[in-house]
């Protein structure tokens, strides 16, 4: 199976509320399809060679893991987000964040420090687990929550090529900004 990095559903200046086009270019257009190529090349006449990238997180190790990961994590990240995102949820994701985290503000809050103090480079996800309950995890590196049964319904990229060129060392900021352009409605379409 070849792996192609995906067409995003809106063009790499639409998200400039938060991610800059030129950010858009190195993190979508270079590391993002880094990944995949490297993926590809490292599967070749291995058993993963014809594996979804699901099988890939959840039986691979090393760098085939890491590669495989990385193509599954970023394009549910890209994924997430819209011109017209924003706001809050509603509906069962906003019953189920409130239930669980207090508050819209409660979660926003505790999900944004799990982004901000991630040591080094990883993601924090917003995760369903086999018990309907919500939680937050932080993953590091390729880190990918479904490697622990846990099903993935937002997540925020903390390494700092997803924000370096637009915010330098200001990770806090980057954060702030995401919450502009979150598609809740894809989102919640996770559940």
């Amino acid at each position: 199976m070849i792996h192609e990095l995906p067409v995003l559903p809106y063009d790499a200046a639409a998200l400039e509320k938060a991610i800059s086009e030129r950010t858009m270019q190195f993190h979508y257009g270079k590391h993002h399809q880094t990944y995949v190529n490297n993926l590809n090349n490292l599967i070749k006449g291995t058993r993963f060679e014809e594996a979804s990238l699901e099988t890939i997180i959840r039986e691979a190790d090393g760098p085939i893991f890491n590669n495989g990961a990385q193509v599954w994590n970023h394009t549910f990240y890209f994924m997430s987000f819209s011109p017209r995102g924003g706001g809050e949820p509603d509906g069962l994701l906003f019953e189920l964040i409130k239930k669980h985290f207090g508050s819209f503000a409660e979660f926003k809050e505790k999900f944004s420090q799990a982004a901000v103090s991630l040591f080094g480079s990883g993601w924090a996800w917003l995760v369903k687990k086999p018990d309907g309950t919500l939680d937050i995890v932080q993953e590091s590196n390729a880190g990918n929550p479904l490697r622990s049964g846990l099903v993935p319904l937002l997540t925020f990229d903390v390494w700092e090529h997803a924000y370096y060129l637009d915010y330098q060392n200001r990770r806090a900021d980057y954060v702030s900004a995401l919450w502009n352009i979150v598609d809740w409605g894809i989102v919640a379409s996770r559940l």
